[in-house]
């Protein structure tokens, strides 16, 4: 008596924390089955009724708590117990019963405690994937409904349930069989029904299983499963399936009018309506789709979001290349946005994308011209001295158009509009340097190369942050080169090479960048004698080529193989270098000092070793001589 007294105390005691959030699901299912399995140890040979009732409450209560908490294995022994209970308590009363009316009142009070546990054994049954039991568990429920009439909206959920779960463990033939079950006992008793709402919410989660089960094989029955949905309440998913089943199966353009026509004449939101109708176009559906988009512009006429049905129309025009008929659309936009009509921010935002979008595939196509029409339209929205950083974009792209086309006044114009809208971007000084190039402006070309060098510098721009990656200084610097080379312009390659060759953090890029400006330096000296100024940069270039090889062992994508045949280029380089200033002593000195240093990034083979104390015999060689001819002894 003392340990039971005991175990409901803490039963009541867990059912008091819980209330309070005091302990957790699972910590009050783990106090539950200690409490229980006390007071069922503490069952004496002939227990009073109200024991009995205790138990088979405490018991049911103990399975429903495993279940819930994803334990269902450990809830099927509390639940037979609360079966055999059910039972010694029917016998209990039927001994002391007295009349067919006592056994009948006693007889309805047990099936309302067997119907719940039945109830309970299918939830454990379905959580263990035992379909069979749970099927036998609740026709047993379902024969009981007409005399628990009132169970019949809380059976019918348990069976939804059930199709929910099977469905999203893609069990697709289980989980129609519940959703069958759910709405079939739905229907039994109008009086205690879940309601149209609910009926017409199993039946299009009914229709998406078989759809997803096998549309071919089951089409028929999700048709009819999302008809009498939307038969019981015409809701929007159930619309939207219906047209996305017939799409699935072929149906005719005439068959799928008849299901737009359902929800033409009910509220649906323009969302709703615009993803119908890209769903109409993305299946190739062009005549319902268009014909649908119009009447759904008729209908949100008034509506602020009209706007939204516009850029819908232009974008299946244009992946439809029905490009003039878009070009109409857009040119409507505009007309619109000057009497009156104004796009949405957010859908004005849309359509210069979709603009920039069109004209972006125009220009890699090198349709120019076409392009600068695109670009024309988004300009079309911008007010005359407005400053965007956007639209010093849109100026740039319009002024690279123009260069293509060889219109180079019109490129300056818009390179002008960009500069005013966005004078410190390194993009617009890029257009700037294209432009100078283009006129073989030297001068201009090289103040405007060092310009995007000391932008380069800078660790942010208000630009870089949002569309492009770290190293556009570098990229740009490159191309830059890359458009003086293309053009035969060298003083300026030269420079934008110097720039890069500072910037660069990738070895292979930075001793290609090294190589090429060696390359052009000693044409440069070959075809215009300037062996000063021009020396004394190729001496920087070695330098820079020897710190970077010295700095380069520690970077892991720079191989071995790679920084040696680097080293053997620049070493030779220098050697012929100090050959070629024969004439010129210190010149001859410091290239084959510069050999020497470079070939220490080499192997150690015969031919190297030669070569080093070559160099600095040579070396020696031309301060001997170059100390004979002077005159003082400090000088010497």
């Amino acid at each position: 008596t003392q340990v039971e007294e005991s175990a409901v105390n803490l039963w009541n005691w867990a059912v008091t924390k819980h209330t309070g959030s005091v302990v957790s699901d699972e910590q009050r299912a783990k106090l539950r089955f200690v409490a229980c399995r006390l007071v069922c140890l503490c069952e004496g040979s002939d227990p009073p009724e109200g024991t009995i009732r205790r138990q088979i409450l405490m018991c049911m209560k103990t399975g429903k708590g495993w279940i819930d908490i994803g334990k269902a294995d450990l809830a099927d022994g509390f639940l037979e117990i609360a079966m055999s209970s059910i039972e010694k308590l029917y016998a209990k009363l039927l001994k002391g019963s007295d009349g067919e009316a006592d056994i009948h009142v006693h007889k309805a009070d047990v099936e309302k405690n067997l119907f719940k546990v039945l109830s309970y054994q299918a939830e454990s049954a379905v959580a263990q994937g035992d379909f069979q039991k749970a099927v036998m568990c609740v026709q047993r429920c379902k024969d009981m409904l007409m005399k628990l009439p009132k169970e019949t909206c809380y059976l019918s959920i348990l069976c939804y349930n059930f199709g929910v779960e099977t469905y999203e463990w893609k069990r697709y033939e289980q989980s129609s069989f519940w959703l069958s079950q759910s709405y079939d006992i739905g229907k039994t008793d109008m009086k205690y029904s879940v309601g149209k709402e609910m009926q017409a919410k199993v039946l299009r989660l009914l229709a998406t299983a078989y759809f997803e089960w096998d549309c071919n094989l089951y089409l028929e029955k999700a048709l009819k499963a999302i008809s009498l949905a939307n038969q019981e309440n015409l809701h929007p998913a159930g619309c939207f399936l219906k047209i996305k089943i017939l799409l699935k199966s072929g149906a005719s353009d005439e068959d799928i009018n008849s299901a737009v026509a359902e929800f033409l004449h009910h509220e649906m939101s323009l969302d709703f309506c615009l993803n119908t109708a890209k769903l109409l176009l993305e299946h190739g559906r062009e005549s319902v789709g268009f014909d649908f988009l119009k009447s759904v512009a008729e209908r949100f006429e008034s509506s602020p979001d009209l706007g939204k049905i516009t850029l819908l129309h232009i974008e299946f025009l244009l992946q439809n290349k029905r490009e003039l008929l878009a070009k109409q659309k857009v040119e409507e936009i505009v007309i619109g946005h000057y009497t009156g009509k104004q796009l949405l921010p957010e859908a004005l935002n849309r359509l210069h994308i979709i603009l920039w979008d069109r004209a972006a595939k125009h220009y890699e196509a090198k349709s120019y011209s076409e392009a600068l029409h695109w670009y024309n339209y988004s300009v079309s929205f911008y007010t005359p001295g407005q400053i965007d950083q956007n639209l010093a974009k849109l100026q740039r792209n319009m002024a690279s158009c123009y260069l293509h086309l060889k219109q180079i006044d019109k490129a300056k114009e818009a390179v002008k509009e960009a500069k005013r809208c966005d004078p410190n971007s390194i993009f617009t000084k890029f257009s700037v340097y294209k432009i100078a190039v283009m006129e073989k402006d030297t001068d201009k070309a090289v103040e405007t190369v060092i310009e995007i060098g000391k932008l380069a510098e800078k660790s942010s721009q208000h630009e870089d942050k949002l569309r492009v990656d770290e190293n556009t200084g570098t990229n740009l610097l490159s191309l830059a080169a890359h458009i003086a080379l293309e053009n035969e312009q060298q003083v300026v390659a030269i420079k934008a090479l110097e720039y890069l060759s500072e910037h660069l953090q990738d070895c292979q890029q930075l001793f290609a960048a090294l190589k090429c400006l060696v390359r052009l330096m000693l044409s440069k000296v070959m075809a215009e004698n300037e062996e000063k100024s021009v020396t004394y940069r190729l001496n920087n270039t070695f330098s820079a080529a020897h710190k970077r090889l010295a700095g380069s062992f520690t970077e892991e994508k720079f191989t071995g193989d790679t920084r040696i045949l680097d080293a053997h280029w620049f070493r030779k380089v220098a050697w012929n270098l100090a050959v070629q200033f024969r004439g010129y002593p210190e010149k001859m000195r410091d290239f084959f000092l510069l050999s020497f240093k470079l070939s220490q990034f080499c192997p150690s083979d015969k031919g190297v070793l030669i070569a080093q104390k070559t160099c600095l015999l040579m070396a020696a060689a031309v301060d001997l001589e170059m100390g004979r001819q002077q005159v003082t002894p400090s000088k010497q």
